[in-house]
């Protein structure tokens, strides 16, 4: 399952780019007992995000899904504003930031990272 974006995933969201902030969507199925590991990533991460002017909007747990098929529900849910995506690639190849990621890594089974523009931007 995909945790971690590829080189391959980071070209594409830059090729993409329409300009302005972008919220990430983050689903996250933490592997047995990685939640203590994410939770040691994200006060390791907080520094790098407030550096590259990121801001978390929402981090909630998962709750029973109201509408989805099996095996679809998220242990975790964040939303994690960037003031562009030029941003978010500068920090997730900072070296600091790149010594924390195997804690993000052995914490998840399963990830989805996703990009959103929002509703009238022309897209």
């Amino acid at each position: 399952m995909a945790v971690d974006p590829t080189g391959a995933d980071l070209a594409t969201l830059m090729d993409e780019d329409p300009g302005g902030p972008v919220v990430m969507l983050n689903l996250l199925r933490f592997a047995p007992d990685g939640r203590a590991s994410y939770e040691e990533y994200s006060r390791a991460a907080s520094r790098f995000l407030a550096e590259y002017g990121g801001e978390l909007l929402y981090a909630g747990d998962g709750d029973t899904p109201l509408v989805a098929e099996a095996g679809q529900g998220w242990d975790a849910v964040l939303l994690v504003r960037y003031p562009s995506r030029e941003a978010f690639r500068r920090m997730i190849a900072d070296p600091g930031y790149r010594e924390i990621t195997a804690l993000r890594s052995r914490a998840l089974a399963e990830a989805v990272l996703q990009p959103t523009v929002p509703w009238g931007s022309g897209r």
